[in-house]
C-alpha cells in the first residue's frame, strides 16, 4: 500500500511539473468548489424571523374590506411563481398573501437563499407562510424555524380569525398542537369567520372519482375526521389547503374547502377544470366571503408538453442550485485527465 502510494506521489509529481498551468487551475478549481460549498452550508441566513416580521407588516384600514391571495406549492418554480408574486402586488386591494407550503424543493440553504430573492423581487406585500413536506427533506425543518419562526400560529384581522397548522409529516396534528389548536378555536367563537391554512388536506377530493392507490394525498382518514369535528364544533368558515398541484372546491362535512396548489410546481392532470396554474384572491366584505381564482399561464392540456414542461422544471432547478458545482466538477474531471495521464 505504501509504495502504491509513493508510487503515485512519483507520478503526480512529474505531471505536476511538466504541466505547471494544469496543475495550478486544478488546484483554483478544488479550491473554488470547496469554498462554495462552505459557503452555501454557513453563510449568513438571508432572513430570520420571517413571519413575525411580515404579521407587523400587514396593514388594513378597513378591517370590513379587504382581500389577501393564498397558494401554494411553488417548489422554487423559477418562472410560474414570479408571475404569479408580481400578480398579486398588481392587484392593489391584496393586503397580504399566504403561501401554503411546499415552498422550496427541499431544506438546503440555498433553496431558501431563491425563494427569498423570488419573493423580495416580486412581492409588495407581506407573505405568511405554513410549512409543507418538502421543507422537511434533508432536516429542514429546523432551518424553517430558524428564518421563518413558528410552524403553527394564529392572528386576527377585525372580525377575522386566521389558524394556521403544521400537518406537513402528512400524519396529522401532535398531541401538543391539537390541544393548542383547540384553544384557538375556543378563542375565534365570538369572530365572524374563521379560517383554516395547513398544506396537506383532510381528504383527496379525487378519491370518490377515480378509485386508485395513488390518490392519497391526504391525511390519514382517521386524524382527518378527527379535525373535521374539531372544525364542525366550532363552525370553522372555510379551510384552504394546497399539496395537490391542483385546484379543488368543495365541502368536507359542513365545511367548504378549497385546495389550491398552483403556485409553480408541476402539473400532473389535463384537466381543464382542476390542473392549471392559478392562486385565489379571497375578498372580506362584511359577512361576505368571496373566493375568486385567478389564473396564471399554463402549459397545454396535452402530455407532450406536460412531461416536457415537469422536465425543464426539474432540470433547471438542478442546474440553477447546483449549475457552478457541477461545471467545477466537470473541470476538475477534465484537467485531471490531462494533468495526471498516467503512462501505461
Amino acid at each position: 500500500m505504501l509504495a502504491l502510494l509513493k508510487r503515485h506521489l512519483k507520478i503526480i509529481k512529474k505531471d505536476a511539473t511538466e504541466h505547471p498551468i494544469g496543475m495550478g487551475f486544478l488546484v483554483l478549481f478544488i479550491l473554488l468548489f470547496a469554498f462554495i460549498e462552505i459557503w452555501f452550508d454557513f453563510a449568513r441566513p438571508p432572513v430570520r424571523d420571517w413571519l413575525a416580521k411580515n404579521l407587523e407588516q400587514i396593514k388594513i384600514p378597513d378591517k370590513n374590506n379587504y382581500s389577501f391571495a393564498v397558494f401554494g406549492d411553488n417548489k422554487n418554480s423559477h418562472l410560474t411563481f414570479p408571475r404569479l408574486l408580481r400578480r398579486v402586488s398588481n392587484d392593489h386591494e391584496i393586503k397580504f398573501a399566504m403561501d401554503l407550503g411546499d415552498l422550496v424543493f427541499d431544506g438546503e440553504m440555498e433553496k431558501y437563499r431563491y425563494f427569498f430573492k423570488q419573493v423580495k423581487r416580486n412581492l409588495r406585500v407581506p407573505l405568511l407562510t405554513a410549512i409543507g413536506n418538502h421543507e422537511l427533506r434533508e432536516n429542514g425543518r429546523g432551518l424553517y424555524y430558524e428564518l421563518l419562526g413558528p410552524f403553527y400560529y394564529s392572528f386576527h384581522i377585525g372580525n377575522d380569525y386566521f389558524i394556521v397548522l403544521d400537518d406537513a409529516n402528512e400524519k396529522g396534528l401532535d398531541l401538543w398542537q391539537l390541544n393548542w389548536l383547540k384553544k384557538q378555536l375556543k378563542n375565534s367563537i365570538s369572530y365572524k369567520h374563521k379560517f383554516v391554512f395547513m398544506h396537506v388536506p383532510l381528504f383527496d377530493p379525487r378519491n370518490s372519482k377515480i378509485p386508485t392507490p395513488f390518490f392519497h394525498h391526504c391525511l390519514p382518514r382517521k386524524s382527518a375526521e378527527k379535525l373535521l369535528k374539531l372544525f364542525e364544533k366550532y363552525k370553522v368558515t372555510h379551510i384552504f389547503a394546497s399539496h395537490i398541484h391542483a385546484y379543488y372546491r368543495g365541502k368536507w362535512g359542513s365545511i367548504p374547502y378549497t385546495i389550491t396548489g398552483g403556485a409553480g410546481a408541476e402539473l400532473v392532470g389535463d384537466n381543464p377544470s382542476h390542473d392549471f396554474y392559478h392562486y385565489l384572491k379571497v375578498s372580506i366584505k362584511g359577512d361576505k366571503v368571496d373566493i375568486k381564482v385567478v389564473h396564471i399561464p399554463t402549459p397545454d392540456y396535452n402530455w407532450a408538453d406536460r412531461i416536457g414542461s415537469l422536465i425543464w422544471i426539474y432540470v433547471y432547478a438542478i442546474v440553477r442550485f447546483h449549475g457552478i458545482q457541477i461545471a467545477l466538477l466537470l473541470l476538475i474531471g477534465y484537467l485531471f485527465s490531462i494533468v495526471f495521464k498516467v503512462s501505461q
